[in-house]
């Protein structure tokens, strides 16, 4: 090769990465990215926070959890519709707003009270204290709604307009956001853990304030890069579309199709430049009347959308104690399992998350979007069979024979108090929300004070631990195929009510597995726990199944090998968009 033709090659390769890197693609994985790295950081910290403030007591995380997730069950839909109503611009700028500056002010207010607690004490009966517990809950809960509403638009949203007429452009832009998530969900509490353990509690809340100042700022930025680059987030339906006419993305690879023989494509027509709606007169009793109507159309529509069994299915996935929160890890406590073992546990279910983001790119290409749902359900089932058989295995201290609230009765007729305190072998457990936080470490200081020196046979638990790891490839690869079904075949005017409404599900399942864990907290009963939470995944498996078979009918069981027919009848029947 002569010199002129290396030259001319390299100038290309630096203009392909120059292009990649100034891409609105790229722009938005950066923007998440910070946004993420956030997020994760408030969602651990502020856990340690609240128990830090109340005398290491877990009143506070327990609130702050059952507020979040009661607010997001109950205004899930409203925001999604307040998404709807208003330009993408906006949404973005005005959520990404609202929940850093939310976070910031929460950080300030933690800071004076870390420095002035004793001084607050004495104010007013430290009734000035308490108001300062109840605004910190409150700020919280508004930055993880707006956090809600930015996750709506720009992963339900924006990521399909940017991904364009290009269906594995949006199949590789929804695994990349869920690959740099899980790094996220690794790092940032290990970063954030590292300045709170060798600072302080007041140094952890001022360089979280000080990062959420400076991402807002550069999150704003990349926000507007991205709309500038992309001409058709101006566009937006202000009306619904009817169903026959809804737009698909690209139903059949590039090489199986010519450009004018796919279906109609989001985004050709029916979109007008957003113009905000001139709002009637409205009288008093229809405003108060006006979010209780628009609760009940989001759950309406959302029944109503041909999706509706997959949604359902992916929301019955979160009642479940088999993955990485503070409930799963306080019971491997118990079973012998130590700080630094589970750490590599959860750097290991990181990686299979990954994998799982791969495969369901691979699978997609090969069998179509619907049989990769199919296939990654089987996956995921035949996985926590692990589970299952780990209850029976030796080790399991299942005994249903055991009352739940033994050791509560017992303190209560001695005049013992309850466990409350925050145990020091448990500060290096990794906390996603105060929820977990709470159940976690109430349970953990029991079984602590009762485990005895004996050896815990560690079948049960590897086996256990095993199956929840190897899940996690069929998890995520199922949970990026619902998230596109819902881009693809959600009217581009109802994604944020629709995605609201599945949010609000998600929570409600969530909730559900707390109450669950509540009515059954002690270690003999966790086996009957994980086999109620295989029992619920099966059953949101099946649901899909049914959407599949509705969609795919004889063809779900073809061979993916074959690319033709098998690829192209990959859609839903008559009334719905291509899949």
């Amino acid at each position: 090769m002569t010199r002129a033709a290396e030259q001319t090659s390299d100038a290309g390769c630096c203009g392909s990465c120059v292009n990649y890197f100034t891409s609105a693609k790229f722009l938005l994985y950066l923007g998440h990215a910070l946004s993420t790295w956030g997020d994760r950081m408030w969602h651990f910290a502020v856990s340690v926070f609240l128990v830090e403030l109340y005398g290491n007591s877990l009143l506070l995380t327990a609130v702050y959890g059952l507020v979040v997730a009661g607010s997001v069950l109950l205004l899930g839909a409203i925001i999604g519709d307040w998404v709807d109503k208003n330009s993408r611009l906006k949404v973005a700028q005005t959520s990404l707003v609202v929940q850093n500056a939310s976070v910031i002010l929460c950080g300030i207010i933690l800071m004076i009270v870390f420095l002035f607690k004793t001084q607050l004490l004495t104010l007013y009966s430290g009734w000035l204290l308490t108001m300062c517990y109840i605004l910190v809950i409150t700020i919280a809960n508004i930055a993880n709604l707006a956090s809600t509403a930015t996750t709506i638009t720009i992963q339900r949203d924006w990521i399909v307009v940017v991904a364009g007429e290009d269906r594995s452009k949006l199949a590789d832009m929804n695994a990349t956001i869920r690959r740099i998530d899980q790094l996220t969900n690794i790092l940032a509490p290990m970063a954030v853990g590292q300045i709170m353990t060798f600072g302080s509690p007041v140094i952890g809340c001022g360089f979280i304030s000080g990062w959420n100042l400076l991402s807002m700022c550069l999150e704003y930025l990349l926000l507007w890069k991205v709309y500038q680059k992309t001409p058709a987030l101006a566009l937006k339906a202000t009306s619904k579309i009817e169903e026959s006419e809804l737009k698909q993305l690209n139903v059949q690879k590039d090489s199986e199709l010519k450009p004018t023989e796919g279906v109609q494509l989001i985004g050709e027509k029916d979109v007008a430049v957003f113009e905000p709606h001139q709002e009637k007169e409205i009288s008093c009793s229809g405003r108060i009347a006006e979010p209780f109507i628009t609760f009940r159309d989001g759950w309406v529509a959302y029944y109503n959308q041909p999706v509706f069994l997959a949604g359902l299915g992916l929301a019955f996935l979160y009642m479940t104690v088999l993955g990485f929160d503070c409930i799963t890890t306080g019971y491997a406590y118990t079973q012998g399992l130590s700080g630094s073992v589970l750490s590599l546990l959860m750097g290991a279910s990181a990686i299979t998350g990954i994998m799982g983001t791969v495969a369901f790119t691979w699978l997609r290409r090969k069998c179509g979007l619907v049989r990769t749902g199919f296939i990654s359900g089987i996956a995921q089932i035949a996985c926590l069979v692990l589970c299952v058989i780990s209850v029976f295995m030796p080790g399991s201290p299942l005994d249903l024979t055991v009352s739940p609230f033994a050791d509560i009765h017992t303190r209560l007729m001695e005049g013992q108090p309850l466990p409350t305190a925050l145990p020091a072998d448990m500060s290096e457990i990794p906390l996603t929300t105060g929820m977990h936080n709470w159940l976690n470490r109430s349970s953990s200081v029991n079984r602590d004070l009762e485990m005895s020196s004996d050896s815990v046979p560690l079948i049960s638990v590897s086996l256990l631990f095993a199956g929840v790891i190897a899940a996690r490839v069929g998890l995520w690869s199922f949970d990026l195929t619902v998230t596109q079904l819902l881009q693809e075949n959600v009217i581009e005017s109802e994604r944020g009510i629709i995605n609201g409404v599945q949010n609000s599900m998600n929570y409600l399942l969530d909730l559900l597995h707390f109450i669950m864990v509540i009515l059954a907290p002690n270690p003999e009963a966790f086996g009957l726990l994980v086999l109620i939470s295989v029992s619920f995944v099966a059953m949101g498996h099946i649901m899909y199944f049914r959407f599949a078979q509705k969609t795919l009918g004889n063809q779900l069981f073809a061979c993916c090998g074959l690319k033709s027919k098998a690829v192209s009848n990959d859609s839903p029947p008559s009334n719905t968009s291509a899949v």
